[in-house]
Formats: structure tokens, C-alpha cells, sequence
């Protein structure tokens, strides 16, 4: 039996309703041809086992599924991709909504802004805001839905310039978990509409969702890799560099170990090396300034910097544009110091002997860091840097192996760790509590117990309701 493999099981109240009385659209059980695909999740280390899978074709199917599952006395998953679905635990008494049928997008050129339906990824929008010159609060990946990202956060390459996405966020389409169908914004259900941007999806089955989007047509991006044996100096230079940058710089610096899989151009295959890529979004000379003292340092194997669409970000980072079996884990941290670099290379540097594919130190600050009174419960990101490190579970056998070599550098950091977290790159779980202000958690706690008393609707990180 394969890894993604389901035993034919069915949970009896669900299988005894018809279901053409459900929704419109895909009910699934386990017995069903196409049961396994419909199950997974994009991370392919999710192995999700639900009592059913429901793909809803229109807001009303939503409403009619939570009610159906609610019925049967059963929770409630919503998915539009399943990038960060390691820490949803155990769905076998849970109904999967998958998302992606709904797929609608809106661009009003004249109120810079964007209505996109559940299903909808960063891809889609980049390109259809990009053809008027526009572009959105996006992450580094083109196959990321725009809603599972932004309710959990949103850090982007115009993030140090703009904020998180979730704090752009105007409006939210949604299903409480009474099968009511609810649109908020700050004058409508305010309380709601806080929660849901940064909490989460405690709160409702998000059906839709409206965001501000920038004047943002062209910017100066790119990457540059160097040999690995020139990460010491690379990552003092990057340190050094990020120091009083203006807001529009963003930017981040890896050490990686490269596959050697044909996708990748010639001289990156199979290799140990350490890169920086940035996203400058102001005017395209004065970017090609700032990034000189970079570009020009030691002994670059790939350079790629250079004016860039903006709705083509995507290409910066190289994530994977097909599902893949990962395990991840993160750090916030207060200051990245020389002794922070030394610490970081003996950990995962190229004489570390790493299964890890990337380990990533992201530069926050700027408008990331700052709060406003009319921002969502994740206000802003408290830190000066995020280490987010990664490896590839291409055999059951490495992720032992993984899982230690992701501890090991989350120890050698620990000593610049904030101790606060962030819910998207938050892949192994743990405390939801530190994702938040202790005031904010309590405020989530009640938003979860007035909308959600019975704690139907089961989160990636879940937030229990208050007393």
C-alpha cells in the first residue's frame, strides 16, 4: 500500500445521505474512485484521512456542507492547496472542503483592489493585476492560494514596503460555522473581520476575499548564487548590508543544496551554494545601486538581477510548481549578529553535511514591523529576521534524518530566537498562543467562542474558544 493510499472506510451518517441533497458540486468518500487525489494535500508529508471530501462549486455549496457535516456531528476543514497542512492533525472525524472550484477574479483598475474566490493562487493574480500595472501583497510561490496565505499572515517580496497581506485585506467572504453566510469588513462584524486576518481560518470557511492591490508594474529583482565556499563572507556581507536599507529593499539569503534534477539551469545542479535574492521596488537605478556591493562580491556563479515584472516575483525564490514532500521549520529572531552567522554555518554550512535543501535567514523590519491601530490580529512581525530552513522527504527513510538536522539549527539559533512565532511558516505546530500578543490571543479566544462555541471548524492551528 502506497504512502497516499486510504483504507475503505466509510463514516455511516455521511454515507446514508444522498448526495446530490449536499452540494452542487464533488461529494467524496473513501470507497470512490479518485478518493486519493482528492484527499491530498500539497505537501505531500500530509497524509489526510477525512471522513469525506467536499469540493464546493459556489458560496451556497459551502454553507450547505458545513450544515451537512455539522448534521452528522462532524468538523469542518476548508483547503484551497494544502502548502502548510503538516499541522492540521487528525481529520478522521472532519469533512475536507477543497476550495478550488471557486476560482473567480475581479480586478477594479479604478479602486486598486482585487476580489478573488477561495481557489484562487498568487499566480492568477499576479497575472491578471499585472496586465494594469498592479500587483498584490503575493509570497514567494505562484502555486500558494491567495486566502490559506494571507488569513495565516502574508510575507511577501513588497512586505518590508507594504506590510502583510493580511493587513491589506478590505473585505472577507465567509461561512461561519452555523452555516451562515457573512461578508465583513471593518464596519461589518469588525470583531470577525480582525480575527480572520492573521488568525487563521478559526473562524469560517472563507469563500471569498477583497485586497488592496499597488502601483507596483516593474521592479529590480533577481538572485545571485556564489560557491559555497564563500558563505562566510557572503552572509557577514548580507548582515552588514540589510543595516538601514529604505523600505523598498527586500530581501533574503540561503544556503543551499541543490538536486541534481534537469529543471535546474547547468551551473546550479547538484550543487552546494549560498545566494541572495532581492525585490526592489522603487526606482529601477537606484536598485541597481544598492545591489552593486552584493553582485560585485567574490566570485558569483549565476547572476540573475535585473528589471522583472512584478506579476513574475514567482521566479526569485524557485519554489517547487508541483507538489512536494516537505518538512520545515522556523525561527523568528531578534537581531542576526556576526556571531549569529557563525553559529548558522556551523549548523548548516557547507562543511555541516546537511540533508537540508535550503535554510533561509528572510530580512523583515520596515512596514512588517510596524503596527497599526486598523491592522488584523498578526499587527505586525516583532523581529528583525525570520530563519525558515527546509528539507525534501523523498523517501520515508530521510525524514528522521531531516527532522534532526531541522532541529540542529533551530538550536544553534535559539539564542536570537524572539520565542514568538509565525502561523505560515509554522509547519511542525506548537503553541498557536505565540503567534500573537497575549492580548490578541485572548481577543482571538473570544471572536472563536461567539462565532464557533461548539469549535466546529478545524484550523490548520487551531485556536480554542475562550471561557
Amino acid at each position: 500500500m502506497s504512502a497516499y493510499t486510504s483504507p475503505i472506510t466509510s463514516y455511516a451518517p455521511l454515507a446514508a445521505a444522498p448526495r446530490r441533497s449536499i452540494v452542487r458540486g464533488e461529494v467524496l468518500m473513501p470507497a470512490d474512485p479518485g478518493w486519493d487525489s482528492a484527499r491530498r494535500a500539497w505537501n505531500l508529508t500530509a497524509d489526510q484521512r477525512p471522513a469525506a471530501v467536499v469540493r464546493p462549486i459556489d458560496a451556497a455549496d459551502v454553507a450547505s456542507a458545513v450544515r451537512w457535516a455539522r448534521e452528522a456531528g462532524l468538523r469542518v476543514a476548508a483547503q484551497g492547496t494544502g502548502h502548510g497542512a503538516c499541522p492540521l492533525g487528525s481529520l478522521e472525524d472532519t469533512v475536507l472542503l477543497k476550495t478550488d472550484c471557486l476560482r473567480e477574479i475581479r480586478i477594479d483598475v479604478d479602486a486598486r483592489t482585487a476580489r478573488v474566490g477561495a481557489g484562487v493562487r498568487w499566480g492568477e493574480v499576479a497575472r491578471a493585476a499585472g496586465a494594469h500595472g498592479l500587483a498584490g501583497l503575493a509570497g514567494s510561490s505562484a502555486t500558494v492560494g491567495v486566502v490559506g496565505y494571507t488569513l495565516g499572515g502574508g510575507l511577501g517580496w513588497l512586505g518590508r514596503k507594504h506590510g502583510l497581506a493580511c493587513n491589506s485585506v478590505m473585505a472577507i467572504e465567509l461561512v461561519t460555522a452555523d452555516g451562515e453566510a457573512l461578508r465583513v469588513d471593518h464596519r461589518h462584524d469588525p470583531a470577525l473581520f480582525w480575527a480572520l486576518r492573521g488568525g487563521g481560518g478559526n473562524f469560517g470557511v472563507v469563500t471569498a476575499m477583497e485586497f488592496a492591490l499597488y502601483p507596483v508594474a516593474e521592479v529590480f529583482a533577481g538572485s545571485v548564487f556564489w560557491p559555497a565556499e564563500e558563505a562566510a563572507a557572503v552572509l557577514e556581507h548580507y548582515r552588514a548590508w540589510t543595516a538601514g536599507l529604505p523600505d523598498e529593499m527586500t530581501s533574503v539569503v540561503r544556503l543551499l543544496q541543490l538536486p541534481p534534477i534537469p529543471t535546474l539551469p547547468e551551473p546550479l545542479r547538484g550543487r552546494q551554494l549560498v545566494s541572495v535574492e532581492a525585490c526592489w521596488s522603487g526606482d529601477l537605478a537606484e536598485g541597481a545601486r544598492l545591489l552593486a556591493p552584493l553582485r560585485t562580491l567574490g566570485t558569483p556563479v549565476v547572476d540573475t538581477f535585473g528589471p522583472l515584472p512584478a506579476s513574475r516575483l514567482d521566479l526569485v525564490h524557485g519554489d517547487p510548481v508541483d507538489p512536494v514532500p516537505g518538512r520545515g521549520h522556523h525561527l523568528l529572531l531578534s537581531d542576526v549578529t556576526p556571531e549569529t552567522v557563525a553559529a548558522l554555518l556551523a549548523a548548516a554550512g557547507p562543511a555541516a553535511r546537511t540533508s537540508l535543501v535550503s535554510v533561509e535567514l528572510r530580512h523583515l523590519g520596515g512596514a512588517l514591523r510596524r503596527a497599526l491601530p486598523s491592522h488584523g490580529a498578526v499587527a505586525a512581525l516583532d523581529a528583525s529576521f525570520v530563519m525558515f530552513a527546509v528539507g525534501a522527504v523523498m523517501e520515508p527513510r530521510l525524514r528522521p534524518v531531516i527532522e534532526g538536522d531541522l532541529d540542529r539549527v533551530g538550536a544553534a539559533l535559539a539564542p536570537w530566537a524572539t520565542g514568538a512565532t509565525y502561523l505560515n511558516f509554522a509547519e511542525r505546530g506548537g503553541r498557536v498562543s505565540r503567534a500573537f500578543t497575549p492580548a490578541a490571543y485572548d481577543r482571538l479566544r473570544q471572536v472563536k467562542r461567539q462565532y464557533d462555541p461548539a469549535n466546529v471548524l478545524q484550523a490548520n492551528h487551531e485556536i480554542a474558544p475562550g471561557e
